[in-house]
């Protein structure tokens, strides 16, 4: 598993936005305060019965509000045939923090 800081992940963004799928973790209360543009909600815990959902041929950068669980559904995609998976680290927290100052906060 690879690890992305929110400023990397802005710069993948600008330059392979086709190229990543963004998937959020958090719970769609949470997803609806605030979410990364272009990330796909998945509830962590309908990951197993949506696997099919994902794409295996992206890279999957997996999000949550601080980064473990996210973490945590990276570990499962990876033991689940997914091979080219990212985890932001510190979540949308570090992206309102680091990236984008207008993004609510919880």
């Amino acid at each position: 598993m690879q690890h992305i800081s929110a400023k990397q992940l802005k710069s993948l963004i600008s330059d392979e936005k086709s190229e990543l799928f963004l998937l959020d973790v958090r719970e769609e209360n949470e997803f609806k305060y605030c979410h990364i543009a272009g990330s796909t909600l998945i509830p962590m815990q309908t990951i197993p019965n949506r696997l099919n959902d994902l794409p295996k041929d992206l890279p999957i950068v997996t999000i949550c509000h601080h980064g473990m669980r996210s973490q945590q559904v990276a570990q499962f995609l990876l033991q689940n045939g997914f091979s080219n998976i990212i985890n932001l680290d510190g979540g949308v927290h570090a992206w309102a923090a680091d990236v984008d100052n207008n993004m609510p906060t919880y």
